[in-house]
């Protein structure tokens, strides 16, 4: 099933920095990590990630760096001290969302 991208779009900031979080990772993994991860319904295109990780990488949350391995030159990002908190306050946030959310949308409804 396709998810709208309205609701993607509140969510991918915390997907990539608790991917992050466990490895330091370069774009196209992520892109491939996010979309094993959730059974393909997340489908990130290029030109989505690499924004949102310059922007991160702005604000200090990810550090960029050059590596090489088999031959292949790639770009990595690693989570900073501070995308580590910000990692976090976004899964707090994240659980209290969805906790309102599962509270609204599975309530029993009690016919009298």
């Amino acid at each position: 099933m396709k998810v709208n991208k309205e609701l993607l779009k509140g969510s991918t900031v915390i997907l990539i920095l608790t991917l992050l979080d466990r490895k330091p990772m370069y774009g196209y993994e992520i892109i491939k990590e996010i979309d094993k991860k959730s059974d393909g319904v997340f489908n990130f295109k290029e030109g989505t990630l690499y924004p949102i990780l310059h922007s991160l990488e702005a604000e200090g949350f990810v550090l960029s760096y050059w590596d090489e391995v088999e031959s292949r030159k790639r770009k990595y990002y690693k989570i900073t001290d501070a995308g580590k908190l910000q990692v976090k306050e976004k899964q707090e946030e994240w659980f209290t969302f969805k906790s309102a959310v599962d509270k609204v949308l599975l309530e029993e409804i009690v016919w009298n």
